[in-house]
């Protein structure tokens, strides 16, 4: 007998296990994930930190409203990050600075005294920049064991090996067919498939909205002095690299956005080079080795801002999808806000008061 479901959710990532937590007390839910196990692509391979202003403009008020949540459950672990920019970044530097302090930000200006306080070694070139003393280490594991955790007690049931292959809208909802050959029925998709967020609404005739995986790389390095444990998120005002430490150890990225068919990326040799040599026009330190490297799909949408909300076009087609590198950071209010919207009910949780226009797939036309 084919079971039936008030929703399946397609992927059982940051994005879809959010969701399911919060819709879990109010409808039948299932989480269908096409990998071994939940959290295989992006999610699990995320520079781990909480950080109100990355992602823009458009990804604060989730960023915002997620911190208090995750401050609670004991997920975030103090930080500070350091925005830094070279004299010709100075202009930069200070339109950054006022629009999120505008925007409500936790962010002061800082000088070249205060930089070389915070990072010891740094080259003479890096001179102004931004101190936000809330962003924090975030345990990114233990956030999405903590929404597949809630999930399961309010009662979703999660399949793993369930690749999506077929969505038929038939009466009163969809026929989904398995890669197993097994189908299952749902009145409603909820569209949570990162990478593969695209295809999916392909396949369910939705509207075309191209959500654009982005291979991102991450190197973790040895490094002469060590890494010490306080030292900041240190970024570049112009997005060109990251650094933190890591238990003794330093790990990079050159903030690189390649774009990529939905894949188990792989790190490419080029990119952990740039990255280096990014880093030692920062720091004097010595690279020792490259102990491990890495790399993980960023899924945007056209305009960079998550897309949460039914399909213009087909009925029953719910859009969880797009949240860039933000994913983690932002979990606890999105998938309060997708769970509020599926629902057709006002947000009480994480995204009370974060107006949802600003998520709408309408917005695309």
């Amino acid at each position: 007998m084919t079971e039936r479901f008030d929703v399946a959710i397609i992927g059982a990532g940051i994005a879809g296990a959010s969701m399911a937590a919060f819709l879990g007390p109010h409808a039948s839910v299932i989480m269908l994930e096409g990998e071994d196990r939940p959290g295989y692509h992006a999610t699990g391979r995320s520079a781990a930190f909480w950080e109100e202003t990355y992602g823009g403009p458009q990804i604060l008020p989730l960023t915002v409203g997620s911190g208090p949540y995750l401050r609670e459950h004991g997920f975030l672990t103090a930080r500070g990050a350091l925005n830094i920019g070279r004299e010709e970044d100075r202009a930069a530097v200070e339109r950054y600075y006022r629009e999120f302090r505008e925007l409500g930000a936790n962010i002061e200006m800082v000088g070249r005294d205060r930089i070389v306080e915070m990072v010891p070694g740094i080259r003479s070139d890096w001179v102004c920049g931004t101190w936000g003393g809330t962003c924090a280490d975030i345990d990114v594991a233990a956030v999405h064991a903590h929404f597949l955790s809630l999930s399961k007690q309010r009662g979703v049931k999660l399949r793993s090996r369930a690749r999506l292959v077929a969505a038929t809208r038939e009466a009163g909802g969809w026929r989904l067919g398995l890669a197993d050959g097994s189908e299952i029925k749902a009145g409603i998709i909820a569209n949570a498939a990162g990478a593969w967020a695209s295809e999916v609404a392909a396949m369910a005739g939705a509207a075309p909205i191209a959500i654009s995986p982005m291979r991102r790389t991450v190197a973790q390095l040895r490094t002469a002095p060590a890494a010490p444990d306080d030292l900041p998120l240190v970024l570049d005002i112009n997005d060109s690299f990251y650094f933190k430490p890591e238990s003794g150890r330093v790990w990079l990225s050159p903030h690189d956005e390649t774009p990529s068919p939905p894949c188990d990326a792989a790190p490419e040799e080029i990119d952990v080079a740039i990255a280096i040599d990014r880093m030692e026009k920062v720091v004097d330190w010595r690279i020792e080795t490259v102990e491990r490297k890495w790399a993980g799909l960023r899924s945007f949408s056209p305009d960079r801002t998550p897309v949460y909300g039914f399909d213009t076009r087909v009925e029953g087609f719910f859009w969880c999808a797009g949240q860039g590198g933000s994913g983690i950071q932002t979990s606890p209010a999105g998938g309060d806000m997708a769970a509020s919207l599926l629902l057709d009910r006002e947000a009480q949780g994480p995204a009370r008061g974060i107006d949802p226009a600003l998520y709408s797939p309408a917005r695309f036309g």
